[in-house]
């Protein structure tokens, strides 16, 4: 697709279309930094439970480590023609005292719960305070749909 063919989406259209797919797509990357270090990238399972994204990880991982000392972080879904990127911040949850739901609705959409896994899980949740979502350049104007945690159009 060229970015000559691409209709130009209205924010509530964005809106729409970037919850359904937080709703159904399966990986999203994680980008987390540590003050000494730099950048971490990484692809996760994710959830999205209307609310936050839920993702999972090795409790002891850089990704862990990282969000622990700096929780400010960004996630993008695996699309550069379809992009929907969030900023907020991690919240670092061992698996077991995950909140049952967000446990059960992880495990039902993976077929696998990491709540009693070893090595140990830690779950990362975070609640996006900005989305941007665009396709092409025809939508870089206009292209945050959420700002401040509050969903626009």
């Amino acid at each position: 697709m060229r970015a000559t063919e691409i209709t130009r989406r209205e924010t509530a259209e964005r809106r729409r279309e970037t919850l359904e797919r937080l709703s159904s797509e399966r990986d999203i990357w994680l980008s987390t930094a540590h003050p000494d270090h730099g950048p971490h990238q990484v692809p996760l399972w994710f959830l999205w439970d209307g609310q936050a994204v839920w993702m999972c990880t090795g409790a002891n991982s850089a990704t862990v480590r990282n969000a622990r000392k700096e929780p400010r972080v960004r996630l993008a879904l695996p699309d550069a023609m379809d992009v929907v990127l969030i900023q907020g911040e991690a919240e670092c949850h061992p698996a077991p005292d995950v909140p049952k739901e967000a446990a059960d609705a992880f495990a039902r959409k993976f077929g696998w719960g990491p709540r009693s896994a070893k090595p140990p899980y830690t779950y990362l949740r975070v609640a996006p305070r900005t989305v941007r979502a665009w396709r092409g350049e025809p939508e870089l104007r206009g292209r945050v749909v959420m700002r401040e945690g509050v969903w626009l159009g």
